[in-house]
């Protein structure tokens, strides 16, 4: 019988981290969400809006401030390192930065192996033969083995970093932003093996990025995350294709289009102000400072999360009584709002 439950359940997860003057840096804000069994989740947000913070809690690199984190049914908030092992066989992560996150004194097979080493799978001669596979599954050559990071591309060393993360066969993988230092061909080619790998092998990923185009592509599920608040979730081509939050509506407004034509025509929304510190986030919704719909309700009272559309949004232009106001004028909340 197949399993129905989802790969990953995150529940009102939030992460301080201190600062000086023992003030609070909020970095993720009460998120909730889950992954699917071979599903993609694609997050997205400016710098600095807790979407590495976020995937990092998830995987316990950092101790969360609250809420849960479900793995496979299992809470696993409060597991010690120890109780931890083996779920870290299962939960992996490709970071951000393929010249960091190599040691450059170790060869690519060392770099590959090092994770069957420290959970003790399989004999020398096992691992080897792991190893040797798994570099020609990310489409590197055999003798790259003895080699160094120093000796290859960016995109080679990403291809390394992606090896060693499925080096212990995991169910589900953290890609914090794997494709932003990469040129654009590579960025191409790195999406391409992880939709292979996906589908040969049931891969769930939460995939980080900026690139809300490749983010698209790339996922089943959405979520937009502003000042660590998770302000906007559901299918990715509703997300895409007609945004609820004025946020994400100003994200995709930004997103580049290749057709000439159709970028003179296309109607660009211009965010003004900077995103608020996370040390001393805004009372109410925390993209108010910004935001050109914003009123007095906003400025003093976060929003909950509305279902909408079969999706999430945090916004107060979707509380149930704005939506009840708009269906008594015979309007939707974007003919109300973002069209008069």
């Amino acid at each position: 019988m197949a399993n129905t439950q989802p790969i990953l359940e995150v529940q009102g997860l939030t992460k301080y981290f201190d600062a000086a003057g023992g003030k609070k840096v909020h970095a993720v804000e009460n998120v909730s969400f889950t992954i699917e069994r071979g599903e993609t989740l694609g997050i997205v947000g400016e710098s600095g809006c807790g979407k590495s913070s976020m995937g990092r809690t998830i995987l316990k690199i950092h101790e969360s401030t609250g809420g849960k984190i479900i793995f496979d049914g299992v809470d696993i908030t409060k597991l010690s390192a120890k109780k931890m092992l083996p779920y870290r066989r299962r939960m992996q992560m490709i970071f951000q930065d393929p010249y960091a996150s190599l040691n450059p004194r170790m060869t690519v097979g060392e770099i590959i192996e090092e994770p069957m080493v420290i959970h003790n799978i399989g004999t020398p001669k096992e691992r080897h033969a792991i190893v040797q596979e798994l570099i020609k599954t990310v489409g590197l050559k055999p003798d790259h083995i003895r080699r160094y990071p120093f000796e290859f591309s960016g995109g080679q060393r990403q291809r390394i970093g992606i090896a060693r993360a499925l080096a212990l066969n995991p169910e589900f993988i953290v890609c914090d932003e794997p494709i932003s230092a990469l040129d654009v061909s590579i960025q191409a080619q790195v999406i391409n093996l992880l939709e292979k790998l996906q589908h040969e092998r049931g891969f769930s990923y939460l995939f980080i990025a900026h690139d809300l185009e490749m983010v698209h592509h790339i996922s089943h599920k959405i979520g937009v995350m502003y000042l660590g608040n998770m302000v906007e979730f559901g299918d990715s081509d509703d997300v895409y294709k007609h945004p609820l939050h004025p946020y994400t509506r100003a994200l995709i407004s930004a997103s580049p289009v290749p057709d000439p034509d159709q970028a003179k025509t296309k109607q660009r929304i211009v965010l003004e102000g900077e995103v608020p510190s996370p040390l001393n986030p805004p009372k109410g919704c925390p993209f108010s400072p910004r935001c050109r719909y914003c009123s007095e309700e906003c400025k003093s009272t976060k929003p909950g999360v509305y279902e909408v559309e079969g999706r999430k949004v945090a916004c107060h232009l979707y509380s149930p009584e704005k939506i009840k106001q708009y269906s008594s004028e015979g309007k939707t909340p974007e003919q109300a709002v973002f069209e008069e």
